[in-house]
């Protein structure tokens, strides 16, 4: 017995029934939790940002101060 692969359209299309069978299995979360969790990521990443840009100066005055000294 031989073991072929099947032809690759029919492949292709079972990849999507596939795809859609998952789809169908996702529980979506509601526009106010996608809106909230949105909302904390850009202040988190505000955040990040403040810090890293803080450390940055910190690190370039420190180095400016012994360079120049």
């Amino acid at each position: 017995m031989e073991h072929t692969k099947p032809n690759f359209f029919v492949r292709i299309v079972n990849y999507f029934k596939e795809v859609k069978s998952e789809m169908k299995k996702v529980v979506w979360p509601a526009f106010s939790k996608v809106r909230q969790n949105t909302i904390i990521v850009i202040i988190y990443v505000l955040i990040v940002g403040v810090v890293i840009w803080a450390l940055d100066m910190l690190f370039t005055w420190g180095m400016s101060f012994f360079i120049n000294r």
